[in-house]
């Protein structure tokens, strides 16, 4: 039988195919003792078993055909049939069973849930933010947020961005990273070339309290520190107020949380935090020898590395 889940410690930077550009980063930090959470990716070919057994890829190349981009209705009308037809069926036994299998030897309550689409040329880099994540997953609602991640390749964004970038003909698969939850007290996203000046010997990195999830979908201001690399030390700190934070929510999913006025206006990491945090990222860009945007997230006075890709932008 097929392998169709992988844990990070035998994926590398090399399997983008089949685990994804985020599952595929995922295994490389992990093979160079960057500080990752475990986990594991439920590899694309399980997506491609799923619909050959559904026997739904047919159905779904069908109204693909029939959308009209322009037409906004057309578009969401679509994305919704497809995505209704990846939920309808259950996952095959073979690959349930894996899958099950790997998230009990992880020995977590939670997970994260994240879409990794296997596109890997430059034209479709930037295809990670159009799918989705979904965070603090238990075992009994794992399944259906893989099927979640995998039907996350035809949301209306995702469709206008295949039509867009001229992919609609083109085979793009997806993986599904699957990894140890981590409840984090402060967490953020790093650029290690100033996403403004384009400063090569700059870093910027920002911070807000709770889940990371906050910054992406623009719902809080963070906190902006800009680093110089070559010495190590802080040029810029900009707080920011934040009023609430995304937070664990007691059976799983999250929940918006008010914060007690006292931190409304707090400096989110300290300074030595934020040089520790920016070697660490440093690292990461050496490895990879290209600027990267790199999310991390800090837990009991400890920083893990969730997900690091190029930027695709300078």
């Amino acid at each position: 039988m097929p392998n169709f889940v992988l844990p990070f410690s035998k994926i590398s930077k090399k399997d983008v195919k089949k685990a994804g550009g985020k599952g595929a980063s995922l295994g490389e930090m992990t093979g160079i003792k960057l500080p990752v959470p475990p986990g594991f990716v439920v590899l694309a070919n399980a997506f491609e078993k799923y619909l050959k057994d559904t026997d739904i890829n047919v159905e779904i190349e069908a109204a693909l055909d029939k959308v009209s981009v322009k037409d906004v209705n057309s578009v969401e009308r679509t994305s919704s049939k497809i995505r209704d037809l990846i939920h309808d069926f259950k996952v095959s036994l073979d690959i349930k069973k894996q899958i099950e299998k790997a998230f009990d030897n992880l020995k977590s309550k939670f997970v994260a849930v994240r879409s990794s689409a296997t596109a890997e040329d430059s034209k479709i880099a930037s295809w990670a933010g159009e799918l989705e994540t979904y965070l603090f997953v238990d075992k009994k609602n794992l399944m259906d947020k893989v099927r979640t991640c995998w039907s996350s390749l035809y949301t209306p964004r995702a469709i206008f961005y295949r039509f867009e970038k001229g992919l609609h003909k083109r085979k793009v698969g997806v993986a599904v990273v699957v990894q140890d939850m981590i409840d984090s007290e402060v967490s953020g996203v790093a650029f290690t070339v100033h996403p403004v000046t384009r400063d090569k010997n700059q870093m910027v990195i920002e911070a807000v309290l709770g889940q990371g999830e906050a910054i992406v979908s623009g719902q809080v201001t963070p906190d902006t520190y800009v680093i110089d690399k070559e010495d190590d030390y802080i040029v810029d700190i900009n707080i920011s107020e934040q009023k609430e934070k995304i937070a664990y929510k007691k059976n799983g999913g999250t929940k918006k949380v008010k914060i007690v006025n006292k931190d409304i206006g707090k400096q989110k990491l300290s300074g030595q935090e934020i040089i520790g945090l920016s070697k660490i990222c440093s690292q990461i860009e050496k490895h990879y020898r290209h600027p990267q945007d790199i999310e991390w997230a800090r837990a009991k006075n400890k920083f893990y590395i969730t997900q690091s890709r190029p930027i695709t932008t300078l």
